[in-house]
């Protein structure tokens, strides 16, 4: 073989690892952009998962406010409805305190109430002795009407007519003045054992504090029949 044909073969051999080596970068380059290119792929989708998680996140977010906030309007709402009602309520219960004030002053029928309020005590008490309190304008009255009431009492119970010390020194309050928020009483009596363990208030603003709580169902039944709760 003369150097002609070495030279040829030598550039062949040259030509054929080129042409291998190339082959190989194209294939590497291949490689390297498709393992590029699923990487690339899986953080896009990482990124898009994170970022609807983060929606998702925020998304409930807002709703438990809106939800929260909605409650908190409604509670308020609720709590605004019972307050007009209980404010109702309250001026129903002034409008008949100052309608007992009157009773009082009834001359014909005042006296009757009191004979009947003192009945009354005497009934509950069970007692042979009693003392009784009245406020100092009603004291004629109830001196007047006392011994009815003891007899009433003796009828209805077959028991002697028990003795009724009516106390001349303490009084109970006046009636009710505009502007003065102290004790005051409207009218009626109250009784108590000789040895005062038990007291029995008998007058007309105990009874209409009886009465009103007894009847405050129906009374709220009737001015709010549909219950008036916003949301109920």
């Amino acid at each position: 073989m003369n150097d002609s044909e070495v030279s040829k073969q030598v550039q062949q051999m040259v030509h054929f690892i080129k042409q291998e080596a190339e082959e190989k970068a194209n294939e590497i380059s291949v490689a390297a952009e498709e393992e590029f290119n699923i990487e690339k792929l899986q953080l896009v989708e990482a990124e898009k998962k994170k970022i609807k998680q983060e929606y998702e996140r925020k998304e409930k977010q807002v709703d438990v406010r809106k939800k929260i906030e909605y409650s908190t309007q409604l509670n308020a709402s609720r709590l605004k409805v019972l307050q007009a009602q209980d404010d109702l309520v309250r001026k129903m219960k002034d409008a008949a305190e100052k309608q007992l004030r009157s009773v009082s002053l009834d001359d014909d029928d005042y006296p009757s109430l009191l004979e009947a309020l003192i009945l009354q005590g005497l009934l509950r008490l069970s007692e042979s002795a009693v003392q009784l309190r009245c406020r100092e304008q009603d004291l004629d009255y109830v001196k007047s009407v006392v011994n009815s009431a003891a007899n009433s009492y003796a009828k209805k119970t077959g028991a002697d007519p028990p003795e009724v010390f009516v106390d001349e020194k303490h009084f109970l309050p006046g009636p009710p003045k505009e502007g003065h928020h102290g004790s005051s009483c409207t009218g009626g009596v109250v009784l108590a054992t000789k040895d005062g363990r038990i007291v029995l208030e008998n007058t007309l603003d105990a009874r209409l504090e009886v009465v009103f709580k007894q009847q405050l169902p129906e009374i709220r039944k009737r001015l709010f029949p549909a219950g008036g709760l916003v949301g109920a």
